[in-house]
């Protein structure tokens, strides 16, 4: 014992060590030094934010490179499809040239290397080129190319098959000689790295997954608010009935354009069941499995109307508490029905067509831009062309509209369908009211069918409520309404009624002139006479 006390005197004189000696106890002080490195690194990586990792990493990376006098270190990570591989962080001593932040094929990266690193798990190499194997050709010669002299690289694990991509550093000065322990501790440091670039990536690929999420449930919540709404509405109306001719020409409309996604302009009277050609339209249509959307545009006021078409972000306006999802999002993948579009203003019209041109928009207070695809019916019982010379209603959105224009012709044109459409509304009051209807004077069927319902179905529809509610019996007595005489027409001219009159049996007949079931012959008109009328009143088939 005092044998090796009296040796360990010995050693406390700096000069009485040996070369040997000062080389060891200079590596026992590198390696401390390391060590105290590697600490202060995983402590500055514990509960680090995500938005935070890649400045840590890059300051890591420097003060390791700096330990080891190192010229360059990286750290390259594959792709989330593991097809290509890109240098993500670096270090690079001045005044030496930056590297290139290409990213490579994951192929076509040096194979040898690779799979030496994947197979060995570290290459140290002390005296490059000559300590590459002859296989390693284009190693050979991107040393050369590089004048990289040593170098150390290992692949970054974390628990994979294969791993998430390569720490290394290279020397360019002076050939590099490693000992195991530095090596190992190297290792580790890699390791360190690795874990919290994994844990980044887990962190954004979870926070994006929230956003999605959030949403989604977002657009789940407004469509479940907007399908409660729709039921109330479905359930109100049948199919369209009616088997007259006027009918059949827009039914016929309907089959040939349901099918494709052109725009549709139905335009009609109030109350002639515009909204109903709509939904057989879509029900027909390739985007059936989704439900329709609607817009009243009349009923919206103007200073909300665009946030409720496109949207609001949470504080984009006072009162606007939170983010609120827009019809036109809603719609998306399916139809939107701009019912009442002849109301729209004319500041959202321009808005409007805008959208429709380019299938993508924004939300009120928000600049991120939302593609779209959907289907617009666009519905209204103006004479938009009329609204056009009036400058009430933008040309370029009309003609964006009239790509497919359906006419719905008004009730009183089409008095054959008024049986069918009685006993329908009959039949569904009966179970609403438990009351049991068996029979419709013939006198009350010739009053409905005299009567010119200037409101249309829906007027029908509300006289026949209004007599199931008086009836007691199982006869049907309706009180029909003292009628104004006119049939909601705008001008009492004669020429203005004459070719109102003349415009809506034509559109019923589908504009055919003659021939069986023509506008002549609805009219008692000799073909030439109609032909006639309509060049004098300049009645011109639309589109």
């Amino acid at each position: 014992m005092a044998q090796h006390s009296d040796r360990a005197d010995q050693r406390c004189s700096k000069t009485d060590y040996s070369i040997e000696d000062l080389e060891v106890l200079f590596q026992f002080e590198k390696l401390l030094q390391f060590e105290k490195l590697l600490s202060t690194l995983a402590a500055a990586f514990t509960n680090l934010p995500p938005n935070q990792v890649d400045q840590e990493v890059e300051r890591g990376l420097k003060l390791v490179a700096e330990f080891l006098g190192a010229d360059r270190g990286g750290i390259s990570q594959y792709s989330e499809d593991r097809q290509t591989v890109r240098l993500t962080h670096r270090y690079v001593r001045d005044p030496i040239a930056p590297h290139p932040h290409e990213a490579f094929k994951a192929e076509s990266i040096f194979l040898w290397y690779k799979q030496t690193l994947e197979t060995m798990g570290v290459v140290v190499f002390e005296n490059l080129p000559d300590d590459l194997p002859a296989e390693a050709e284009s190693e050979k010669e991107f040393c050369v190319k590089h004048g990289i002299k040593s170098n150390i690289a290992f692949p970054l694990w974390t628990g994979k098959d294969t791993p998430d991509g390569y720490i290394g550093f290279v020397f360019l000065r002076d050939k590099k000689t490693w000992l195991p322990q530095c090596i190992e501790r190297i290792h580790f440091m890699g390791q360190i790295f690795a874990n919290v670039l994994r844990h980044k990536r887990t962190e954004e690929s979870l926070e994006r997954a929230y956003v999605e999420i959030k949403a989604l449930k977002e657009l789940l919540e407004a469509e479940n608010v907007y399908l409660k709404e729709e039921i109330k509405v479905e359930s109100s109306y049948g199919d369209i009935l009616g088997h007259s001719e006027a009918m059949k020409t827009v039914m016929t409309q309907v089959e040939q354009v349901a099918p494709t996604d052109s725009t549709v302009l139905i335009q009609g009277e109030t109350g002639t069941g515009k909204e109903l050609v709509a939904r057989a339209i879509h029900k027909l249509s390739a985007r059936s499995d989704k439900p329709m959307v609607r817009v009243n545009c009349a009923a919206i006021p103007a200073t909300l109307i665009e946030s409720e078409l496109f949207g609001h972000e949470k504080g984009a306006f006072t009162g606007a508490s939170s983010r609120q999802i827009g019809r036109f999002e809603i719609a998306d993948g399916s139809t939107i029905f701009l019912d009442e579009i002849g109301d729209l203003p004319v500041d959202m019209q321009a808005k409007l067509l805008h959208v429709l041109e380019l299938e993508q928009f924004e939300r009120v207070g928000s600049t991120e831009t939302i593609d779209i695809d959907i289907r617009v019916i666009a519905a209204t019982n103006k004479d938009l062309a009329a609204e056009v010379k009036e400058d009430r209603f933008r040309e370029d959105l009309f003609y964006r509209l009239n790509v497919f224009p359906i006419e719905v012709p008004p009730l009183r044109l089409r008095t054959e369908d008024i049986p069918m459409l009685a006993w329908a509304f009959v039949q569904e009051l009966s179970v609403k009211m438990g009351k049991v209807i068996e029979m419709i004077s013939p006198k009350t069927m010739d009053q409905l069918q005299s009567y010119p319902w200037g409101g249309n179905v829906r007027e029908l529809r509300n006289i026949i409520e209004r007599a199931m509610i008086l009836t007691n019996g199982k006869t049907l007595n309706v009180e029909m309404p003292r009628s104004n005489g006119t049939s909601n027409s705008h001008s009492m001219v004669l020429k203005d009624v004459e070719r109102d009159h003349i415009a809506e049996v034509l559109a019923m007949t589908g504009w055919k002139v003659r021939g069986e079931n023509g506008a002549a012959e609805r009219l008692d008109l000799k073909p030439s006479t109609l032909e006639s009328k309509m060049q004098k009143l300049g009645i011109k088939r639309p589109g």
